[in-house]
């Protein structure tokens, strides 16, 4: 089945919490198509779409929870990214200037007249933590959120670990291009005329942090304040994975990761660093 998520007031938040209550409930293997603000609450880039509590609403602007029923905390929700297409503007900023875009024909072009290629991807994907209360949009965590991965785009599918019963997903934060890093802390931060979402679960996966599956390789990611550590995360799930892919013993598929594996900084700016693994198909033979 097909739903439309509309944007309003009522199904745009900035914060995740397991209280937050569905603004629409879907059974495993639905489908999901909306629109979104951009990261700073915006649909047109010279105001805010509608008022909100900044206090509490002060992150992302998100669309959801979306409630997947009958999955349960510990299984794994796989998001397929279907589509992805920003709107006709985006902003980034450096040192705390605005750069604008505007987006057409698959590329974008700022102010000064530098272009780039489009890649868009949603930026924050994911479920909220388990405790209760009000937490930050801002780091990405085991569950998701915030992961801004430039290869989250239409076409990969994105598994994360369910922390609470419904599952509770949130997605936004549209982003046409952005680089491995994101070192300015923003990419081109765009609204999304149209995305789309096919949810589903597994319960035969038991993940340390969320892996991905692309077109032509695994993902897999890890996520600290210490980027050691982020590596040393994203390094153990794709150990994992190679274990259960590829029928590996774990010595013998750490030897073939320093081969094979690629390490690449997915973001250091969102007070919690990332690191994700990729092992492309075939370099395995």
């Amino acid at each position: 089945m097909i739903h439309h998520l509309e944007l309003g007031e009522r199904t745009v938040h900035g914060y995740f919490s397991c209280e937050l209550p569905p603004v629409l409930t879907i059974r495993p293997g639905d489908t999901v198509h909306f629109q979104a603000l951009n990261a700073g609450w915006r649909w047109l880039p010279d105001a805010e779409l509608f008022e909100r509590d900044r206090k509490l609403h002060d992150g992302h602007a998100l669309s959801g929870p979306i409630e997947v029923r009958g999955v349960q905390a510990g299984q794994t929700l796989v998001v397929h990214i279907d589509d992805v297409q920003p709107g006709e503007w985006g902003v980034t900023f450096g040192d705390g200037k605005p750069f604008g875009w505007s987006i057409r024909d698959g590329e974008a072009m700022d102010e000064t007249g530098a272009r780039v290629s489009l890649a868009p991807f949603l930026g924050v994907i994911g479920m909220p933590p388990p405790e209760p209360g009000v937490h930050s949009t801002t780091p990405p965590r085991r569950f998701g959120g915030n992961i801004d991965c430039k290869q989250l785009v239409a076409g990969t599918t994105l598994y994360l670990p369910i922390p609470v019963d419904g599952a509770l997903l949130s997605v936004g934060d549209g982003h046409a291009a952005q680089g491995h890093g994101e070192v300015s802390g923003t990419a081109i931060e765009c609204p999304l005329e149209h995305a789309q979402v096919t949810v589903d679960v597994r319960d035969d996966l038991d993940l340390r942090s969320p892996i991905a599956r692309t077109d032509d390789s695994w993902i897999a990611f890890g996520f600290d304040k210490d980027l050691d550590l982020a590596a040393e995360h994203c390094m153990a799930t794709m150990l994992d994975l190679m274990e259960r892919e590829l029928s590996l013993e774990r010595n013998h598929a750490l030897a073939l990761a320093s081969v094979v594996v690629d390490l690449h900084v997915t973001q250091i700016v969102n007070q919690v660093k990332g690191v994700h693994a990729v092992l492309r198909d075939g370099t395995i033979r």
